[in-house]
């Protein structure tokens, strides 16, 4: 009984021994792995995402995966979710409207890039917070695109689109799941103030559909299901770059744009916090930044890279940029949501 009772013991410390050693084994690996939250589009076949991850694991010979979460609402309501087992280590895609929301939910950990000072555009990062919870890796404005063969009539201001002959001419997104959703419901309570209800209420009629998601809102539109719908100043200069076309024009308002700049940053307790800031660095810098015009279709937040041609040929930047308080933001979303459905 005695043997017995020692060889028990034996196999005991044996297994707990095993057991300890496959845990840092696990942990060891995870070391070697940054998981990152993004939107869809980041990631489709014309995305950034797909480059960028080369050229990452090339450059630090980690593995960067990439996790769709739909869009930039998501992404955040994921982290949040998931704050006390925290399984990302960077999120990305979280935007001026989300950012105030983002740091007071305390998901995120501050962390300012290598050569941030040096390269980035200084106008863009103080939308982002003060602090270095989220960091700007590109920005535009956004705009109706209008599709100049349509014979609805060319609107001139965002009061144009509640008249009549726009009825269910106008696709939008969904404020609660999308960021350009999110953000054309800003730029409507930046131009009409309290008044942004009665807005939405003459314009109701004259929306299409609420996409999911820009990707899916987007799409809807270039397969002609509706002449107008919201996006960004530079988003015809894809057309003509993919597409060779210049019949969809960004269309600009006298009374200014909400500007959109998207942030990435690290998670608090992020199982691989190294290889997160690793990320953080490498999304600056030329090589990732340089990526972006032609798979974002936004203006890179680092101002030494120089822009394709067709920007120039199809992109358009506002006179005016006008804001919403982020705050104000979740009571704007329920009123406009209570008036559509």
């Amino acid at each position: 009984m005695k043997n017995i009772h020692i060889l028990f013991i034996s196999i005991l410390s044996s297994l707990v021994v095993l057991a300890g050693c496959q845990k840092k084994t696990v942990d060891q690996a995870r070391l070697h792995e940054v998981i990152v939250y993004t939107y869809d589009s980041f990631l489709g076949d014309w995305g950034a995402g797909p480059d960028i991850e080369k050229q990452f694991e090339e450059k630090t010979g980690l593995n960067l995966t990439f996790v769709n979460c739909g869009d930039g609402v998501q992404i955040l309501s994921r982290a949040v979710l998931e704050k006390d087992a925290v399984n990302a280590d960077v999120v990305l895609g979280l935007d001026n409207n989300l950012a105030q929301k983002a740091i007071a939910e305390d998901i995120l950990e501050a962390y300012k890039p290598k050569d941030a000072d040096e390269v980035l555009v200084p106008s863009i990062k103080e939308q982002l917070g003060t602090g270095w919870e989220l960091t700007p890796y590109d920005y535009s404005h956004f705009a109706l695109i209008y599709d100049t063969r349509s014979s609805t009539p060319e609107p001139t201001c965002l009061e144009d689109l509640t008249r009549p002959e726009y009825r269910k001419r106008l696709i939008l997104m969904d404020p609660r799941t999308s960021t350009p959703g999110l953000g054309f419901v800003a730029w409507t309570v930046a131009v009409f103030g309290d008044t942004y209800p009665t807005y939405w209420s003459a314009l109701k009629d004259n929306i299409l559909t609420m996409a999911p998601g820009w990707s899916s809102g987007y799409g809807l539109f270039t397969k002609g299901e509706a002449p107008l719908v919201i996006s960004y100043t530079t988003s015809p200069a894809a057309n003509i770059e993919y597409d060779d076309i210049d019949y969809y024009k960004a269309l600009v308002f006298d009374k200014g744009h909400a500007a959109q700049v998207e942030g990435a940053g690290v998670l608090k307790n992020a199982p691989n916090k190294k290889g997160a800031q690793a990320f953080m660095d490498f999304l600056i810098s030329a090589d990732a930044q340089n990526v972006l015009p032609l798979t974002q279709w936004m203006y890179p937040a680092n101002k030494t890279v120089t822009l394709p041609d067709c920007y120039a040929k199809g992109a358009v930047a506002p006179a005016k940029t006008v804001t919403a308080d982020p705050a104000a933001l979740d009571a704007a979303v329920q009123t406009v949501m209570d008036i559509l459905n």
